[in-house]
């Protein structure tokens, strides 16, 4: 069979070697002689893979100490709720920057706790850019960012500076790039964007922030109790952390985030680039705020999308159809994809162009 080059937003492409290592686990793992699925989490095998996890993440994203790192479930979406109920205290207000859809989601959840502040929206423009001139209130419990999204193609590319807690929804570009976490108090992600299936949620959460709030919790909704449990209050998802470890290894073999960072660079360059050449294409998002993780772009003539499409396909080029909000394509660009994928894309629209131009 053909290569499959897979432009899936998510759950996305994987490291072949974390695949492989997956399918063995679950023929035996770890010399066991079971199935990684039908092991005891609290037994040794797993606990040692569970440590090897939490220290891979803070390694590769040099996280300080102070902070804890767990893997929880249910999502961003339930992030969402989560992080007003542990940060935002009765009479206080959050602030929220909305830059798409997640954010939205993530302003509606928060609005169930307490009050929101959207401190600026890029909405009227269909969200194709991220908004820069705001202020956030200096009494806000936190603000509230999302680092990039996926559906509209915009990503935030720096760490902010702000003078309130920093809380970061990255679900689709973590470990896609050095960041520096003592600038945030908490960072969460669903895993199926970048580090692993889905069925798994990274927080990275700065110890101090917690135990501001007087409200009691329930024990699945607070932080503390899964930092006390060490990710093991409830049974975790055992394959999903698994495949998160395995990537993490495979991540650490070809030099870490700064390496992984400059092939990011290189596919993305490469894709926009040939957007922008290319007279019967166009690009999505404001170009300053492109994303490296999500390459959104129409045909200037919608007309042709069913035929663009089958180029594709023919190509063995997968999940490249754009989310309905925006239309046309997208391309999702996470660490795993190759650049050779990049490249048969591109020949593709050149191909594209070669007919209809």
């Amino acid at each position: 069979m053909s290569k499959v080059h897979n432009f899936s937003a998510g759950p996305a492409i994987l490291p072949q070697s974390a695949i492989d290592n997956a399918i063995d686990s679950l023929k035996d793992f770890a010399g066991t002689g079971l199935p990684l699925i039908t092991v005891s989490h609290r037994g040794k095998e797993f606990v040692a893979v569970m440590d090897e996890a939490v220290a891979n993440a803070k390694e590769l994203l040099g996280v300080p100490e102070g902070y804890s790192v767990l893997y929880l479930q249910g999502g961003a979406s339930l992030q969402f709720y989560m992080v007003a109920l542990n940060l935002l205290g009765d009479g206080q207000t959050a602030a929220y920057l909305n830059t798409g859809t997640w954010a939205s989601k993530a302003i509606k959840e928060a609005k169930l706790v307490g009050n929101v502040q959207v401190v600026a929206s890029s909405e009227e423009a269909n969200f194709n850019y991220i908004p820069k001139e705001y202020s956030i209130p200096a009494d806000a419990a936190y603000f509230h960012i999302t680092t990039n999204n996926t559906i509209f193609g915009t990503q935030i590319h720096e760490d902010y500076e702000v003078n309130v807690p920093l809380v970061a929804d990255m679900s689709s570009d973590i470990y896609s790039r050095p960041v520096d976490v003592s600038k945030y108090d908490l960072i969460y992600a669903g895993a199926q964007k970048n580090i692993g299936p889905a069925g798994a949620t990274l927080v990275i959460v700065k110890d101090e922030i917690l135990n501001k709030i007087e409200r009691k919790l329930p024990s699945m909704l607070d932080y503390r109790v899964h930092i006390k449990g060490e990710s093991m209050y409830n049974t975790p998802p055992v394959f999903a952390i698994f495949v998160i470890n395995e990537t993490f290894k495979w991540l650490k073999s070809i030099g870490g985030v700064a390496e992984i960072q400059k092939r990011n660079i290189a596919k993305a360059t490469l894709l926009y680039n040939e957007i922008d050449r290319n007279p019967l294409f166009k690009g999505a998002a404001v170009a300053d705020d492109r994303s490296l993780m999500n390459v959104t772009f129409v045909l200037n003539d919608s007309s042709l999308d069913a035929d663009f499409l089958d180029y594709c396909k023919n190509a063995g080029i997968s999940g490249i159809k754009g989310h309905r909000s925006v239309g046309g394509f997208r391309a999702s660009l996470y660490n795993a994809l190759e650049l050779e994928s990049v490249q048969a894309l591109v020949d593709v629209m050149k191909e594209f162009e070669s007919k209809y131009a």
